[in-house]
């Protein structure tokens, strides 16, 4: 991925990993734009970097993807990067039923956006010089935690969706780069839960690095483990880190 020069897409940018690597890409020398639903961030945002384009769009609804399509390629039509990072953890219990619809959005923010907006700007992009696309999956795409079981599955998934998009790509002029994290201590929709994750500071940093290195699939710590491990490892690890976590609760 060239890192200057570029138009970038960042679901989920507000705040995170979405919102470190803004502030990188945006040093580096590239137009940023975020979406968001989170009015009081967004404002905040156009006050501290103005030269940004800000969208106020629930990418859980199709509607809304279109149209945040729509807007950012009219107002910004040399984008050529989307990265799709938008994420939400939560921690239902399989036994209980819950509401569909925080179930549903769940799914439908980590696996249904990044699909549907990947197929909504894949030939805006085609017409691009160094065009991108970026999605944000998991260490726990490998080996999931059972606590988090939707936030994996669709982890998982999307995993396997970035493989096949890179391969249907192939002979278009675009890239498609899947960016892997470990537990990062930000929020993921539920304050507080990531404390004892990787410095954000640090984890981003490590991505620019990959990127810089021309990395499709950037690892890094946990996520490089269970990312490498034979399946007899992945279940050592899957029974260990679940049973750990129950043991803890």
């Amino acid at each position: 991925m060239q890192l200057n020069g570029n138009t970038i897409l960042i679901t989920g940018g507000t705040s995170g990993i979405g919102l470190a690597l803004a502030k990188r890409f945006s040093d580096l020398g590239n137009q940023i734009l975020v979406c968001g639903t989170n009015v009081k961030k967004l404002e905040e945002i156009q006050k501290t970097y103005p030269k940004w384009g800000t969208y106020l769009r629930d990418i859980s609804k199709a509607d809304e993807r279109e149209k945040l399509f729509q807007e950012t390629t009219k107002d910004f039509p040399e984008l050529n990067v989307l990265f799709n990072n938008a994420g939400i953890q939560r921690y239902p219990k399989l036994n209980e039923l819950e509401p569909w619809t925080d179930l549903g959005k769940e799914i439908d923010v980590n696996l249904g956006a990044p699909i549907h907006l990947s197929m909504l700007f894949a030939k805006h992009l085609f017409a691009k010089k160094n065009a991108v696309i970026l999605n944000t999956t998991s260490g726990l795409s490998h080996i999931p935690l059972a606590y988090a079981p939707v936030y994996s599955a669709t982890k998982a998934a999307l995993h396997s969706f970035t493989l096949t998009l890179r391969f249907q790509f192939r002979n278009q002029p675009i890239e498609v780069i899947e960016v892997s994290p470990p537990m990062v201590d930000t929020d993921l929709g539920i304050p507080n839960t990531h404390t004892a994750g990787l410095n954000l500071d640090v984890y981003a940093d490590s991505v620019i690095e990959g990127l810089k290195k021309g990395d499709l699939e950037i690892t890094t710590g946990f996520s490089t483990v269970t990312a490498n491990v034979s399946r007899e490892q992945k279940n050592e690890i899957f029974l260990s880190m679940n049973l750990a976590r129950s043991t803890s609760n």
